[in-house]
């Protein structure tokens, strides 16, 4: 049965988002694309970041257990470049609009 995760990730650079290098603008493209496959294969709840000088990111899955959703957080590319950094809990959905299905 699958269970919900939430991994936040953060630039491990400060003024990152100002300042971007080439190498890891690549990193973060990789990690949108990441995160378009796991909602496409159904994986995925919801992914964002905040909208301020250090922002942070959440996602916010699905997986069977710990090493399941560790192993899909340590896959995202900008986490595995090493460019965000990850801390991984798990996450029970509340409240959610009309068409989200809440687990039993």
């Amino acid at each position: 049965m699958s269970v919900q995760w939430l991994y936040r990730i953060v630039p491990v650079r400060p003024g990152m988002v100002d300042t971007i290098t080439p190498d890891e603008q690549s990193a973060v493209a990789a990690h949108f694309g990441y995160l378009v496959d796991l909602r496409n294969r159904g994986v995925l709840i919801l992914a964002g970041r905040t909208q301020e000088a250090d922002p942070f990111g959440i996602v916010i899955f699905e997986a069977d257990d710990e090493d399941a959703a560790r192993g899909i957080a340590e896959a995202d590319p900008a986490v595995a470049a090493g460019v965000f950094a990850m801390t991984l809990h798990p996450y029970a959905v509340a409240v959610a609009r009309p068409g989200f299905d809440l687990p039993g």
